[in-house]
């Protein structure tokens, strides 16, 4: 069975950092694209960031410059280091992995087959 689970959320200032971690088990991602989504409250889950298997990324344009995205294939984990952050960030984080071994990387939900639970990220004023 595969899982993902995400730690690294909580609460922070803004103009603070968080770091997300997203750790897969029963498979191996090395080979697929990992990316992280977020969900605002009364919002459809969104676009942050994701990484394929070679290194490159794609970020929103409302975290890039922000935010980073890095992945280790031995740990099978993705990272999202998340800088100056901001009260509109604030949201349930979802670390998601893709299935395929896609040439592009995908922006919607529906590119991905695996989900982990969330964890909530508050940026407070």
């Amino acid at each position: 069975q595969v899982q993902l689970v995400e730690s690294g959320g909580g609460l922070v200032q803004a103009g603070g950092s968080l770091r997300l971690s997203c750790t897969a088990s029963g498979r191996t991602f090395s080979s697929n694209t990992m990316g992280w989504f977020r969900q605002r409250p009364g919002k459809e889950r969104e676009f942050v960031a994701a990484i394929r298997w070679i290194g490159s990324s794609a970020y929103a344009d409302s975290v890039k410059g922000r935010f980073t995205v890095s992945r280790d294939n031995a740990k099978n984990t993705v990272y999202l280091q998340m800088n100056s952050l901001k009260p509109e960030d604030t949201a349930v984080y979802y670390c998601a992995a893709d299935s395929r071994r896609s040439v592009v990387i995908r922006t919607t939900p529906g590119g991905y087959d695996y989900w982990g639970q969330g964890t909530q990220v508050t940026v407070s004023s």
